[in-house]
């Protein structure tokens, strides 16, 4: 089975501008998805697909050589994971290389681990669309999730369903944390994600999913490596 790591890193943030190269204990945030890659698999099976030549300068500082620039309609807010992932295996495609898998890091997630990864890795069989890094959702939508009607009123999302009393009889639910995706080729190039039916989880704890996106993620970051909460090495 052959993997590409893709490690995805758009220049622009509205959020937090400049938060892939923001320096988190003493080394920028996109540095901590490159390490772990290096750790896992060949440099030549590493891609970083980015716009921006700050963080192509500072990979490549760190001795990881970056194999194009991502084109400007792949870079704006609107770009999908599904375009910028079909775009590399394309490119790769070109040069004869073909992979069964691509494993999705981006950067905004500094905590994963490499048993995480490789635990990921063991739960992937060929039938399988994606396994994808998950945490269990503090708001569950057959219970305290509403949405507001034609009428302005608030209803449970879940009102045609069964309706739980208790929040402790309703089913478990999940949401994606953003660390890592492990997408199989052959479903990728058929349909997006978020089409994927086929799809198993990993579960990761509340610390170890944070996922940057403004500057109090940033500043919870700092906080639980200050405290000792996360292991601050891959």
């Amino acid at each position: 089975m052959r993997t590409l790591f893709l490690i995805t890193a758009r220049g622009g943030s509205k959020g937090l501008p400049g938060k892939n190269i923001k320096i988190l204990n003493g080394k920028p945030l996109i540095e901590y998805s490159i390490d772990i890659a290096r750790e896992l698999a060949s440099e030549d099976d590493i891609c970083l697909s980015t716009d921006s030549s700050e963080i192509i300068q500072l990979a490549e500082r760190c001795g990881l050589k970056v194999p194009f620039v991502r084109p400007n309609e792949l870079a704006t807010d609107t770009a999908g994971h599904h375009e910028v992932i079909l775009h590399a295996l394309d490119f790769y495609g070109r040069k004869g290389k073909s992979y069964d898998n691509i494993l999705l890091l981006q950067p905004t997630s500094p905590f994963r681990k490499k048993s995480h990864i490789r635990e990921i890795i063991s739960l992937y069989e060929s039938e399988v669309d994606m396994v994808v890094s998950v945490k269990r959702s503090k708001a569950n939508p057959y219970v305290n999730m509403y949405k507001e009607n034609e009428d302005g009123y608030l209803e449970p999302f879940g009102k045609s369903e069964k309706h739980f009393t208790r929040r402790q009889d309703a089913p478990v639910t999940w949401m994606f944390n953003g660390s890592v995706y492990l997408i199989n080729t052959k479903s990728i190039r058929k349909k997006p994600l978020h089409y994927f039916s086929n799809i198993r989880k990993y579960e990761m704890s509340e610390v170890y999913s944070i996922d940057i996106d403004t500057a109090f993620d940033f500043e919870l970051c700092e906080i639980y490596l200050q405290h000792g909460l996360v292991d601050p090495e891959n």
